[in-house]
């Protein structure tokens, strides 16, 4: 193997785990409910489209402000990712996923909410590192009672979010 290869081959596995890691990191930080700019800059990019179950939003102050409106529905929440399938190409890469949310509501702690689905997410490398440029949630099941939605949350509604 010569130089040029091994620089190659060591620059994928490098992607690959600073992708990892932020994919782990973003899961997390959904837990600890703090989604002010520093967040937002820390896992998006400025102009990233979130297509989520509560809506699309485009722009990392409109996905901060939506994931917090979000996020406050809940007392308490655990969010799991795996099964991720990476493919870099160059500064772009894909991440094809699974997420298990498990959410206890906070205007009725007795309540959990539990979702499952896929999720898609584009990344681009930046000169802070990896970033997400686009992300998706595709549920496909939940048990219990979801939350009551406010109108600003429903996916219609949260569509002209800006």
């Amino acid at each position: 193997m010569d130089t040029t290869e091994m620089q190659r081959q060591l620059r994928a596995l490098t992607d690959r785990a600073e992708i990892t890691d932020l994919m782990d990191r973003y899961l997390r930080s959904l837990d600890d409910g703090v989604f002010d700019e520093a967040w937002a800059r820390d896992f998006h990019t400025e102009n990233v489209t979130a297509d989520m179950p509560i809506g699309v939003v485009h722009g990392r102050a409109a996905l901060s402000a939506h994931v917090q409106r979000g996020m406050a529905l809940f007392e308490r929440t655990v969010h799991l990712g795996g099964n991720n399938v990476i493919e870099i190409d160059d500064g772009r890469a894909t991440v094809r996923g699974a997420q298990l949310s498990t959410h206890v509501l906070a205007d009725d702690p007795g309540n959990v909410f539990v979702s499952a689905g896929h999720t898609e997410t584009e990344l681009v490398r930046t000169a802070d590192g990896w970033r997400i440029s686009a992300s998706a949630l595709r549920v496909v099941w939940t048990q219990g009672t979801p939350p009551q939605l406010p109108d600003d949350l429903t996916p219609a509604g949260a569509a002209e979010v800006h």
